[in-house]
């Protein structure tokens, strides 16, 4: 019956009521109308049809509808985050009591600049299961204050469920059962500490995200088996790389080496690049403890202060980190390169390393953009400069296929011994990480096209293309903000982004619009499915270069043993691995995710804490978003906060929603994206990590801004 229905919703293209659907599905007998009921609260709560506030059926696909995940902005806003399309604003005002993680049918009302914007139909799912807050008493009674400030839940606490915790103690929490509406019963599962020891605020985050801060007895059990030196270890047919020039390149505070490389001026005029990467799964053993949990974790968390790795430090840190002097297993994809940036040849094998240095991104730039040669990179300063005209001749390979820089800016939080965050500055982006970045790009293309065309289950990184109207709609938002693209876009390439970026590249404010260009397109995931890498404009990619931090990196290892250097090639292994890549993908596209939110807390709660020993103080800033309610301006320092539009008295201001500005009665320009302003901070709120600006200077008396 289901299907019938299903099928005459389709064929009818509008809303119907039980009794019309009865009528034209032609049943007579009360006992079908039971079952047509029955049928239909079935489709409902599968969300294949849409029950309206008069008791009307609709389909979704027939519909403005649409179902998501909520997702609420510190700001107050949310966004509906709907699977394979494209996310949906949702104000303040139209969040209907939904909360944080609800999921949730939103009805799509309009489409504003870039965006479309919704509001909250019903509430379909709520998932709580782990909170994170502070414990505290009331007349006798356990409450947890939940840290996350968009989940607007009471949680109640028995006496006997508090595991001793006391009041100011920061806890992990587990929601039991409903009492009310947003009330709940729950048990404390555990003490993180008291909510001013040093530390504890990040706990807070990493807890509240499900990322494990230990790894359980059994994996360290494992993982004290496991040797400190491969000199006993079985060889087996590796080839030995010991004797030649290898070495790494990475960050002044890495612990956690996972790539190396190696360069030769072949007598043809190529070059034989070497991207030798840590074999970490000849040590951590399919299905074994110390694997299942890296799996669960899925990548490695790198905050402020910490890194949460996936694997213990012993592997981490030790056996695998291709660390200075030391013999280490690897696998090596070694490639001859022509001087138009092709892979002509190569080979993939089994290998054992020696690095000769351990050396830094810091020094590497001083030889390849000072031409100052530091200390101990004497013998190494001639091949780290052909190594950049190779990585050059990539570069420029990939731009003319469509690679697109978006040049996004990144901070980097400076904290001292006990976390405090103490300044901000931006990351550098020199020569060595453009570098690296594209030798690592050559391996991974390089293996995962040898298996794509082996036509074997894989993993592969893929990044689908962007749709033409979301492209439009950011080209149609910009130009009424007063930026001109030339030539008509109407095919989404790779080139073409890379192109509509080009005439944006002279624009001061040019790294906010590439992240508004940024948010047009898809996210990059995990699927056994090849569709390519739009971003890189790459037809063919995986991820090879990082299995100490990446759970995808040590699967592609394990499949290029068993298929490359073991031969196990049969239907049985083949169909087992395309079943549990399914799995497997979307499992470590989600943990990614969650590492990638967590990250993006902790530092927005380190920016806050930072602004706190700067309230009064001015800085130059640009408008980076403009809302109904005020406009956020971003600093030098990356630190954004919010002028709220009750806060600008030198006129009376309203949010212009044809020119997405905010514009006064006397000026009538207003304040609109990429404005410049001075900005004075009155306040900055760590636990809600939240930052707001005042302007220092807002308009004369003609109206004209100073």
């Amino acid at each position: 019956m289901e299907e019938q229905i299903l099928e005459l919703l389709k064929t009818e293209g509008q809303a119907l009521s039980v009794h019309e659907i009865n009528d034209k599905l032609g049943f007579t007998t009360v006992d079908e109308l039971k079952e047509l009921l029955k049928a239909l609260n079935s489709l409902e709560d599968s969300l294949k049809v849409y029950r309206t506030k008069k008791d009307k059926y609709m389909l979704f696909t027939n519909s403005h509808l649409k179902v998501g995940r909520m997702i609420v902005n510190k700001k107050g806003f949310g966004f509906v985050d709907i699977e394979g399309d494209e996310d949906v604003f949702v104000a303040p005002s139209n969040l209907n009591g939904a909360i944080h993680n609800d999921t949730v049918i939103v009805e799509i009302t309009s489409k504003n600049g870039m965006q479309l914007e919704g509001r909250i139909l019903k509430i379909v799912e709520r998932k709580l299961k782990q909170m994170v807050g502070e414990f505290y008493y009331n007349k006798g009674k356990g409450y947890i204050d939940l840290d996350d400030e968009k989940v607007k839940l009471k949680i109640e606490i028995d006496k006997n469920k508090t595991m001793g915790a006391m009041n100011g103690h920061k806890v992990l929490v587990k929601v039991t059962n409903k009492i009310k509406d947003y009330v709940y019963k729950g048990e404390v599962i555990k003490i993180l500490g008291h909510k001013n020891d040093p530390g504890v605020d990040i706990l807070s985050i990493v807890a509240k995200y499900g990322i494990n801060d230990t790894f359980p007895d059994e994996v360290m059990e494992e993982t004290s088996n496991i040797p400190l030196t491969i000199e006993n270890e079985d060889k087996g047919s590796r080839r030995d790389l010991t004797n030649e020039m290898i070495f790494t390149i990475d960050g002044d505070d890495t612990k956690d080496i996972d790539d190396a490389i190696s360069l030769k001026k072949l007598d043809n005029g190529n070059y034989e690049l070497g991207v030798h990467i840590a074999d970490v799964s000849y040590y951590v053993k399919e299905d074994s403890p110390l694997d299942k949990e890296a799996y669960d974790r899925g990548t490695s968390v790198y905050l402020a202060d910490r890194v949460i790795p996936m694997l213990p430090h012993k592997l981490s840190n030790g056996i695998c980190s291709l660390n200075e002097g030391e013999d280490r297993f690897a696998m090596s994809c070694v490639m001859e390169i022509d001087n138009k940036g092709k892979v002509v040849n190569y080979d993939i094998f089994e290998s054992i390393i020696r690095s000769r240095k351990k050396m830094t991104y810091n020094n590497v730039n001083k030889i390849l953009e000072e031409n100052i040669t530091p200390d101990g990179y004497e013998p190494f300063a001639q091949t780290l400069k052909e190594m950049n005209d190779l990585a050059h001749i990539l570069r420029k390979m990939k731009e003319n296929r469509g690679y697109i820089d978006f040049g996004i800016d990144e901070a980097k939080i400076i904290v001292d011994e006990n976390g405090k965050a103490i300044d901000i500055v931006k990351r550098n982006r020199g020569e060595g990480e453009n570098l690296i970045e594209d030798f690592m790009i050559a391996a991974n293309e390089t293996v995962a096209t040898h298996i794509y065309y082996m036509e074997l289950p894989f993993v592969y990184r893929i990044h689908g293309k962007p749709s033409q109207e979301k492209i439009d709609r950011f080209i149609k938002y910009i130009s009424i903000l007063g930026y001109k693209i030339n030539g008509k876009i109407n095919d989404v390439k790779p080139t073409t982004i890379k192109y509509i970026l080009e005439q944006l590249k002279d624009k001061e404010e040019y790294h906010i619009l590439s992240s508004m260009m940024l948010r047009s397109m898809q996210k990059a995931v995990y699927d056994k499915n090849n569709i390519g890498h739009f971003g890189l404009g790459s037809s063919c990619y995986t991820h090879f270069t990082s299995p100490i931090r990446r759970y995808p990196d040590l699967t592609v290892h394990r499949l290029l043993r068993k298929y490359l250097f073991k031969n196990q090639i049969n239907s049985e292994v083949t169909e087992y691995w395309d079943n549990k890549l399914i799995y497997l993908t979307e499992h470590s596209s989600q943990k990614e995710r969650d590492a990638a939110d967590c990250e993006r807390e902790v530092d927005d709660m380190k920016k806050a804490e930072y602004m706190m020993n700067h309230i009064g103080e001015e800085y130059d800033g640009i408008i980076s978003s403009v809302t109904s309610f005020g406009m956020f301006v971003e600093l030098e320092n990356l630190v954004e906060g919010l002028i709220r539009i009750d806060d600008l008295t030198d006129d009376n201001y309203v949010y212009d929603e044809a020119t997405f500005s905010i514009r006064g009665d006397k000026n009538k320009r207003g304040y609109r994206l990429g404005d410049k302003v001075k900005v004075k901070v009155v306040s900055a709120n760590k636990e809600a990590k939240t930052v707001d600006f005042t302007l220092v200077k807002q308009g004369d008396e003609n109206g004209n801004k100073q």
